[in-house]
């Protein structure tokens, strides 16, 4: 009977863990996401993770320059366009993929990857639709919080830290 009770105490356990890591919100980075329907008629949606500075240095400690990162947190973010697009001029189908990121001081890498329903940290280069290389801007405030926006415009800012890089969705 004691070992019925052990037993039963530890699923218990494993399920209310379990429970935990469904609920997003409870995270450190927590989700967010952006959803906006440009001048030219395209759907623009985003679903990310928000990591925090914490004191440590976007391009050194976190996010390093000249290595892929997941932009973001947790799960990989996504990307979804409801029509074929440009991206800075560049052809991209309608579709759903993952987001990743080469930062870099002056021109940073945006990377389109066909694997989308994956962990942040997996990726397969051999799986890229496309590849944007875009300018590194400046922020004159410091962005503790990652931060995603999209502009009517079709206009996408990535924010962290004091860095800012950008691509025009058309």
């Amino acid at each position: 009977m004691k070992k019925m009770l052990v037993i039963g105490a530890l699923m218990l356990l494993i399920g209310m863990g379990a429970q935990a890591q469904q609920d997003k919100s409870k995270r450190p980075s927590p989700p967010d996401s952006v959803s906006v329907t440009t001048t030219s008629g395209v759907t623009i949606s985003i679903n990310y993770s928000r990591p925090s500075v914490k004191g440590r240095m976007v391009g050194q400690d976190i996010a390093p320059i000249g290595k892929v990162w997941r932009t973001g947190a947790n799960e990989a973010t996504t990307f979804e366009v409801n029509k074929d697009v440009t991206i800075d001029g560049k052809p991209l189908k309608a579709g759903k993929y993952s987001l990743h990121t080469i930062p870099d001081e002056r021109s940073s890498t945006i990377i389109f990857n066909n694997v989308w329903k994956k962990w942040g940290t997996e990726y397969d280069e051999k799986e890229d639709a496309l590849r944007v290389d875009v300018a590194t801007e400046e922020n004159s405030d410091s962005v503790e919080q990652f931060t995603i926006t999209v502009a009517d415009n079709g206009r996408v800012d990535l924010m962290w830290g004091t860095y800012k890089i950008g691509f025009t969705v058309k």
